[in-house]
């Protein structure tokens, strides 16, 4: 048989791994072959064959032909075949996807891996092939769901389009009390104003931020999930799974984002427990009463009031009212000041502690 790799350029000049080139000339030379069969050809793992193989497959450099047989609990192989040499070159010579796609790409791709899916029989999986069918099966599934919803966004900028599509489904989802949780990526302007959920209410606990995020993903009541079917197309559209165990995997994966990230509206503040005169006094100069005014409506003298405040700022270390202001509010422990102006000061006794002044100190 005559060589048919002698014509091959090596695969490697445009950052196909060495199994992949070996393999796509193996099946050059020798015609389709199963993974086995290459495996023992070639004298490599079957693992590294089934990996190579597969990235072929995203080059579109080689392609199965037929459906896997599946004989008792044993899956049979498909026989693979390459495509033809000068379509591999077309697609390999393209202008060079620029490197943050080419990690987003890779990233995708080892998160799926790595979850160690257990091979999926054809019936557990689907493909939804553009973004009208992603968005009509998610509005299908999400119409259905009763308990959770889980989603991964790692897009750094959603656009208007975006956010008007997913908008009414997640309104929904909130208002008939499904719980919903979502991890995304924090904006990379900082602007936070176009975000979609700041139009839900920002629902206490909905949302946290990573700024690394492998993969996107929703999964529907912890049975179906989905994923992109190409991470840099979503006119692709979306692949479907409702195996048990891939899903488990899958919101495992959640699960553990979920853990590490972080509500970027509490700004990683600490929380911040107020006693019942300092939750009672902090709300009414947030107000916008002064020092006088919040005296006579809580019943203490001025110094009181002055007393306590001091005690409150040494104690979470900050210098005046102001960054005392910012710190309670960044933690939820105080409403938003008003822009009224200070309640006036009424007329009333001098500044002196009363006896009951002492007995609340």
């Amino acid at each position: 048989m005559p060589d048919a790799t002698a014509t091959i350029p090596r695969l490697t000049r445009w950052g196909v791994s060495p199994d992949a080139d070996l393999v796509y000339r193996a099946l050059t030379m020798l015609g389709g072959r199963k993974d086995t069969e290459l495996s023992r050809e070639l004298g490599l793992a079957r693992a590294r064959v089934v990996a190579a193989l597969d990235e072929l497959a995203a080059l579109r450099a080689a392609q199965p032909v037929g459906s896997p047989a599946v004989h008792g609990s044993a899956r049979v192989s498909r026989r693979w075949h390459p495509c033809p040499l000068p379509q591999v070159l077309g697609r390999l010579r393209r202008p060079v996807v620029p490197s943050a796609d080419r990690d987003r790409w890779r990233r995708h791709f080892a998160a799926i891996d790595g979850l160690r899916l257990p091979a999926l029989e054809p019936s557990r999986t689907r493909l939804w092939g553009s973004r009208p069918l992603a968005r009509r099966r998610i509005a299908h599934l999400a119409a259905a769901e009763r308990h959770e919803h889980l989603a991964i966004n790692n897009e750094e900028v959603l656009t208007a389009e975006v956010t008007a599509a997913a908008l009414p489904t997640d309104r929904a989802l909130v208002e008939r009390g499904v719980q919903m949780r979502i991890v995304g990526r924090p904006p990379g302007d900082g602007d936070r104003s176009t975000a979609h959920l700041a139009q839900l209410g920002n629902a206490s606990g909905i949302y946290r931020e990573l700024p690394d995020l492998p993969l996107k993903l929703m999964v529907f009541d912890r049975r179906v999930a989905l994923f992109p079917a190409d991470p840099l197309n979503f006119e692709a559209g979306v692949v479907e799974i409702d195996d048990p165990p891939a899903v488990q995997a899958l919101c495992g994966l959640f699960d553990r984002l979920w853990a590490q990230g972080r509500d970027p509206h509490r700004q990683g503040v600490p929380p911040i427990t107020l006693t019942p005169r300092e939750q009672a006094l902090v709300a009414l100069l947030s107000a916008g009463h002064t020092d006088v005014s919040a005296a006579n409506e809580l019943k203490l003298s001025v110094r009181t009031v002055a007393y306590t405040m001091r005690e409150l700022m040494d104690r979470l270390g900050v210098e005046n009212r102001f960054q005392l202001a910012l710190l309670l509010g960044a933690a939820g422990a105080a409403p938003i000041p008003t822009t009224r102006t200070a309640a006036p000061s009424p007329t009333g006794p001098p500044d002196r502690a009363s006896p009951a002044d002492k007995e609340d100190e």
